[in-house]
């Protein structure tokens, strides 16, 4: 019987990457490398193989196994406080609407509306269901008789790190599993 990685067609094997201090670059969207990324950085001595799939490469002089977990030579230091981005902006809410909780038909609510001269900022801008949103309207919450659940802040990127591991995603290759902590319960 073949080992599931040998049966894997390569694109389907991305390698974990992780900082020279062992820990996910990203853990939301988690850093993945391509193979072909991963094999590259190997050969330029940028990282160490920590794990490898079973599935193999070959060349007509060389044959590797795929790695699938690396980690940097050189430390990257993470920026202290991430882009403003929808994506960012969602994940600081944690996927939900800061009037309602609904997770569903995200968008975004200019807390003070842009009309009274509020802006688009971090300490501006919250999560907000469509429903939410159009019955806030062009008023400020107090304004619509609705309440945030959390004030609006800058996050910093540790923050947003911490967010993100409450949403693992749908598969996580077992040889990834000692390098990631998400907030789910472990088997024993």
């Amino acid at each position: 019987m073949y080992h599931p990685d040998l049966i894997r067609h390569p694109e389907s094997c991305p390698a974990l990457v992780l900082n020279a201090d062992y820990t996910p670059l990203s853990y939301y969207p988690l850093s993945l490398w391509p193979w072909q990324t991963a094999i590259k950085a190997v050969f330029l001595e940028r990282v160490d193989i920590i794990a490898t799939y079973q599935r193999e490469v070959h060349s007509p002089s060389f044959q590797m196994k795929i790695p699938s977990v690396i980690a940097l030579k050189q430390y990257v230091k993470p920026s202290e406080h991430p882009a403003f981005t929808r994506f960012n902006l969602f994940l600081r809410d944690k996927f939900a609407c800061q009037y309602c909780g609904s997770p569903h038909d995200l968008t975004f609510d200019h807390v003070v509306p842009r009309r009274a001269g509020g802006r688009t900022t971090w300490e501006n801008v919250a999560t907000a269901c469509s429903p939410c949103n159009l019955r806030k309207g062009g008023r400020t919450p107090r304004e619509a008789g609705m309440r945030l659940h959390v004030q609006p802040i800058r996050p910093t990127s540790w923050q947003l790190q911490e967010h993100g591991r409450a949403f693992p995603p749908g598969y996580l290759h077992e040889s990834w599993h000692d390098w990631l902590y998400w907030d789910v319960e472990l088997l024993a």
